[in-house]
C-alpha cells in the first residue's frame, strides 16, 4: 500500500517536480514520473538535462532500451511494463492505474483552482482506498 504525499501551493508543478526528483536522486532513490501530456513530459525532460548542480539527471522515457539501468523514468502511462516500485510522481490530472504497487505515491498541486479541485478529488479517492496520506504546504519551505 503506497503512502501518498501532496506537495501544495506550489507555483509551477514542473518545476517543482524537477527539483523534488533532484532532492529524490541525490538520497540514490529511482523514481516513476507519469507524466501523460507529451508537451508537459518533453518540458520535463529538458529540465532534468539542467537540474542538477552538474546539469543532468539520469532519465529516460519508459520504452527506452536503457529503462532497465536508469533511475528516473518518464511515462506517458501505466499500462506499459515498468521497472521499479519504488516512487511514483503523479503529473497527471487524475488517479494513475496500478498505483498500489508502488511504495510511495508523490502528487504536486500547484495554486490554481483547478489544480487544487483535482487533488481534493485525488485525495478523497486515495483516502476511500484506505492510504495514508500527508499534506506538505510549499509556502511553508
Amino acid at each position: 500500500m503506497p503512502k501518498v504525499f501532496f506537495y501544495h501551493n506550489v507555483q509551477d508543478r514542473l518545476r517543482a517536480a524537477a527539483a523534488l526528483i533532484a532532492k529524490t536522486y541525490a538520497q540514490g532513490k529511482n523514481f516513476t514520473v507519469f507524466v501523460p501530456d507529451p508537451e508537459q513530459a518533453a518540458f520535463l525532460d529538458r529540465l532534468l538535462w539542467t537540474q542538477a548542480p552538474l546539469g543532468f539527471l539520469p532519465h529516460c522515457r519508459a520504452d527506452s532500451e536503457l529503462a532497465s539501468v536508469t533511475p528516473i523514468i518518464l511515462t506517458e502511462r501505466m499500462d506499459a511494463p515498468l521497472l521499479q516500485n519504488e516512487r511514483l510522481l503523479n503529473l497527471g490530472g487524475s488517479v494513475p492505474d496500478n498505483i498500489e504497487r508502488f511504495q510511495s505515491l508523490i502528487e504536486i498541486v500547484d495554486q490554481s483552482e483547478k489544480g487544487r479541485g483535482d487533488a481534493r478529488l485525488r485525495t478523497r479517492h486515495y483516502k476511500e482506498m484506505g492510504y495514508p496520506v500527508q499534506f506538505i504546504d510549499m509556502n511553508e519551505r
